[in-house]
């Protein structure tokens, strides 16, 4: 009788999550994979699996990655300190030639492993390949180093993947331009995931954080905002309830939006098989905002 009642129960599940399946079958969507969920094996392995799930059913699903934590841990190991000015990793030559060492060799190629032991395809890229993100020096008052902007974005190789059947695995180093032409340059990578979901006018972009989304008390984890518009966030920032690290993310919100993306979605990545449970039930676990 167990068995029936397993079996029963799973083809419910199944039953209740076809019309998100129908949804978003044929659709884009970028996924910008970081914070805890690329340290902790069993949340690697939940996310992997995920992605392969989305592409089986579908989806054209990118994957843009950051790796700061293994970056560090390779500036540490040849003995360079780690320096960042208004949150943003001051890159010298040298610390360049490390995060894109490990940025576009061990995390990129990590997923794309990861993501075929899970019984997927993924073809693993960084902006320089095929000119795929094109950027400029930012120049200001503090400098940055080798720290770029993001201003073209040339989807061709991404949709190239796509129809191949595979995941796109994006790490975030892009090509300089104009002035900048011929300098590898850094860029944030929640930023690059808004950019390359805006170039394609992806159904949805969603970050993976290490919080449950936006909250409008810090010190209570219920107070959790399910859905914003595009002017309400606008009006939170003013009151306080979108700080700290949580405006950067909201910033790419924006950027998506304002460039066509449907919905942006900020949800817990600690949660296993977050992806999923955001997007093929009516939950809602994280943060949606909408124009």
């Amino acid at each position: 009788m167990k068995e029936t009642f397993d079996s029963g129960d799973r083809a419910a599940v199944l039953a209740r999550a076809l019309p998100y399946i129908q949804k978003f079958q044929g659709k884009t969507v970028v996924v910008k994979y970081g914070g805890n969920a690329m340290i902790n094996e069993d949340l690697k392995t939940a996310v992997m699996e995920d992605l392969v799930m989305m592409s089986c059913v579908g989806m054209r699903v990118v994957l843009v990655h950051g790796g700061g934590p293994e970056i560090d841990a390779m500036l540490k190991r040849v003995g360079k300190e780690s320096r960042f000015v208004k949150g943003l990793r001051y890159t010298d030559e040298e610390t360049m030639e490390i995060v894109q060492m490990v940025l576009c060799g061990k995390v990129n190629k990590d997923i794309t492993g990861r993501i075929a032991r899970a019984g997927g395809r993924a073809l693993g890229l960084c902006g320089i390949d095929g000119a795929l993100l094109k950027a400029r020096k930012i120049r200001g008052e503090e400098d940055l180093g080798l720290v770029g902007e993001i201003e073209e974005v040339d989807v061709s190789p991404l949709n190239t993947i796509l129809d191949s059947g595979a995941v796109p695995v994006v790490s975030s180093v892009a090509i300089g331009f104009g002035e900048d032409s011929g300098l590898i340059l850094n860029v944030n990578a929640d930023i690059a995931a808004a950019r390359i979901a805006a170039a394609m006018k992806a159904e949805e972009l969603l970050l993976m954080t290490d919080v449950r989304g936006l909250l409008r008390n810090l010190q209570d984890p219920d107070s959790l905002v399910g859905t914003a518009t595009r002017a309400e966030l606008e009006e939170m920032k003013k009151n306080g309830v979108v700080s700290k690290g949580m405006i950067p993310k909201t910033d790419c919100c924006r950027l998506a939006l304002d460039g066509g993306v449907k919905k942006a979605r900020i949800l817990d990545g600690r949660l296993p098989h977050a992806l999923l449970i955001e997007l093929f039930t009516g939950e809602g676990i994280g943060t949606t905002i909408v124009p």
